[in-house]
């Protein structure tokens, strides 16, 4: 791992995920889980500060990005629920099946190299009755800002972390075995290339 992606992409990602509407859209969607919570993709920790502690009962983040949990231990010691970060890759979730009531992952599928895989295991620990809620940014439904995605892809991935910018969300879930719920749709304030997002709840 070179000096960017230890010390300089950390800092990068919780700053440009850290802004007024993201975290505006993080706040509308992280309240919503229940119980035993896996969080995919916790990085430095942005959403912990939304969950409710009258509703859940633990945080369990996992992340490739072992260099962003110095953050998300520090801020999950502002809050009054026990977290437990891990290391991992996304597509190989270490937890028996049907362990957790709720899963929570915002601005991660992105990233994550097969997201298909990660989206089977979410799928395989999430208990009966449970909900995968999500907040994520991916393919636009203008085609002129569709083709702007496509080609910037390629150049952006490698500055922020393996960032797609052009997946198609609500498909990539129904792929991975989940049913739709809720969905909301729109661009945030932004270059819309890198700002339409969809937010809801799927099990």
């Amino acid at each position: 791992m070179g000096l960017y992606d230890r010390y300089v992409l950390p800092r990068l990602i919780d700053f440009a995920c850290g802004m007024g509407h993201v975290m505006k859209t993080r706040s509308l969607v992280v309240p919503c889980a229940e119980g035993q919570v896996l969080e995919i993709g916790i990085g430095t920790g942005l959403n912990l500060a939304f969950y409710d502690p009258t509703r859940v009962s633990r945080v369990t983040g996992v992340d490739p990005a072992a260099q962003m949990q110095a953050l998300a231990r520090r801020r999950a010691e502002a809050i009054a629920i026990p977290v437990e970060t891990i290391a991992l890759e996304l597509g190989e979730i270490q937890a028996a099946d049907a362990s957790f009531d709720s899963i929570v992952c915002t601005f991660t599928l992105c990233t994550i190299p097969d997201a298909l895989a990660a989206l089977g295991e979410m799928r395989r620990v999430l208990k009966p009755g449970g909900r995968l809620h999500f907040a994520e940014h991916g393919l636009a439904p203008d085609l002129s800002v569709v083709r702007w995605q496509h080609r910037l892809t390629p150049l952006w991935k490698p500055l922020a972390g393996g960032c797609h910018l052009d997946r198609d969300i609500p498909r990539l879930i129904e792929a991975g075995g989940f049913k739709i719920g809720e969905l909301h749709s729109s661009y945030l304030p932004g270059p819309r290339p890198m700002t339409f997002v969809h937010r809801g709840w799927a099990d």
